[in-house]
């Protein structure tokens, strides 16, 4: 290689070009492209950066709100649940009220009942023993029953307990002097009761009937003799 340090030979000279200043505005468009590539770059940098603490505050706040919508989704529930469970206390509370209230007043029936049952077995008790310590209680029945014939009827056929005729005979047909009664014997008539007949009319004042009368009102059914009862 030869060492050119001031002339260029003459056959050389058709080689060489002419410096331009245009290569020193070449390396400075691309000392300024490297800048703005180097600005696009750190402009692509921040946008990214930018970006992803939007992406990341966006993230936070959805899901935070998403946090929000949850909770308030599992209160709702919640309150939806507490109030279903309120209602369904509240009409099991109710029935189980009113069950109770039910077999409240069956006991107070049947306690009521049970009172009247007594009541009504001690009258009786009662009238048993003073029919046998007093006949006489015969004579107002007997006076209601022949009162109910009327005045039309002025003979009658009365049947009483034989102990009652034996005791009473005499004491009826004075008391009735002024009507013709026939007095009989009869042992299906329990003492205190009698039956009064005239003209195909029938009273039935007996001590059965007559009971089972007092105690239909009160709503109750028995019969005044007893299985097995001592007379």
């Amino acid at each position: 290689m030869r060492n050119y340090a001031r002339f260029i030979p003459g056959e050389e000279i058709d080689a060489v070009e002419q410096w331009q200043f245009g290569s020193i505005n070449t390396a400075a468009q691309l000392l300024a492209a490297r800048v703005k590539a180097r600005e696009v770059e750190e402009s692509t940098v921040q946008t990214e950066s930018q970006m992803q603490q939007v992406y990341q505050d966006g993230y936070a706040a959805g899901l935070e709100q998403g946090k929000l919508q949850a909770q308030a989704e599992a209160q709702r529930q919640i309150q939806a649940f507490t109030d279903n469970q309120a209602q369904e206390a509240a009409a099991r509370f109710a029935e189980f009220f009113a069950a109770a209230q039910r077999g409240l007043d069956a006991a107070e029936q049947a306690m009521a009942q049970g009172v009247l049952s007594l009541s009504c077995e001690l009258a009786r008790q009662v009238l048993r023993h003073e029919l046998i310590v007093n006949p006489q209680v015969v004579m107002p029945v007997l006076s209601e029953a022949i009162g109910l014939l009327g005045t039309e009827f002025k003979t009658a056929v009365v049947k009483l307990n034989p102990q009652d005729l034996a005791v009473l005979g005499e004491q009826i047909q004075a008391d009735f002097a002024g009507m013709g009664l026939s007095l009989r014997a009869d042992a299906d008539v329990l003492p205190g009761g009698c039956l009064v007949e005239s003209a195909g009319c029938v009273i039935d004042g007996t001590l059965q009937k007559r009971w089972q009368r007092a105690i239909a009102t009160l709503g109750l059914s028995s019969v005044w003799e007893v299985a097995d009862e001592p007379a």
